[in-house]
């Protein structure tokens, strides 16, 4: 395990980065957990509010993705110093990104519909991470045997007929399986050769005149949107917690 990690962690140089991403995870796990617990008034947590402005946590979380970011181009890519400053930018990342809804809609939708938006872009941004810590440098290590240099080739030619698929499924407005496809490439095969969803590029643009494969293509969606629109909520709950259900307005009470 120890020469494993050196090999295709410390020595291409990702040891920071690794660093990073854990950082980020556990700074979006413990952010969501305070504000949970704030949110059921639970515990000793509580908003701050000096002079009863409410400070969200996306302010620290720039001020420490700035420093972290200017500490690393600073401290260069090795040493003690840059370990430190991928914690304080992985952190710094993790609570501006449990914001990210926040800076999108210039609005508090933490708990609302469009919060989970939040929750959604952290695990895309920790799955592209983790994709990168995946790819062990394959070219970028030393002392290798010609074997391991045509098996690591392998892997990068691999991975560059993958990330081709993750581009056409993107196109065909199929992100959530463009993500997973990322760390799974059976999944970016199946997203990139079947039917696009209606409003994707990829539909727009070739099936304008295929009439056929229009229809099946808004069939395909409104099933799989029937089937899978629960399960996909109930894992963003998980995560991220529920938003509030806002009730219909009846009718008037005399």
């Amino acid at each position: 395990m120890g020469h494993w990690l050196h090999q295709n962690i410390v020595e291409p140089g990702k040891l920071p980065l690794l660093l990073a991403l854990t950082a980020f995870v556990l700074t979006f796990a413990v952010t969501r957990f305070i504000t949970r617990m704030i949110r059921a008034g639970k515990g000793p947590f509580r908003n701050i509010t000096p002079g009863g402005m409410h400070i969200h946590h996306v302010v620290p979380g720039v001020v420490l993705s700035v420093v972290g970011g200017f500490g690393a181009v600073a401290s260069g890519a090795d040493g003690v110093s840059a370990g430190v400053c991928a914690v304080v930018f992985g952190t710094g990342a993790g609570l501006v990104l449990d914001e990210f809804a926040l800076i999108l809609h210039l609005d508090d939708v933490y708990w609302t519909e469009e919060g989970r938006q939040s929750v959604e872009v952290v695990v895309l941004t920790a799955s592209l991470v983790l994709l990168v810590l995946a790819g062990f440098s394959p070219l970028g290590v030393e002392d290798l045997s010609g074997d391991q240099q045509q098996g690591r080739l392998g892997v990068v030619l691999t991975y560059a007929a993958n990330f081709g698929c993750v581009l056409v499924a993107l196109f065909k407005g199929k992100a959530r399986m463009a993500v997973i496809g990322t760390l799974v490439p059976f999944v970016a095969v199946i997203a990139a050769v079947r039917l696009a969803r209606p409003a994707s590029p990829w539909a727009r643009r070739l099936y304008r005149r295929r009439h056929r494969a229009r229809a099946r293509s808004i069939l395909r969606a409104y099933h799989h949107d029937v089937r899978w629109a629960g399960p996909r909520r109930r894992f963003q709950d998980l995560i991220g917690g529920a938003p509030d259900r806002t009730p219909l307005p009846g009718p008037p009470r005399h």
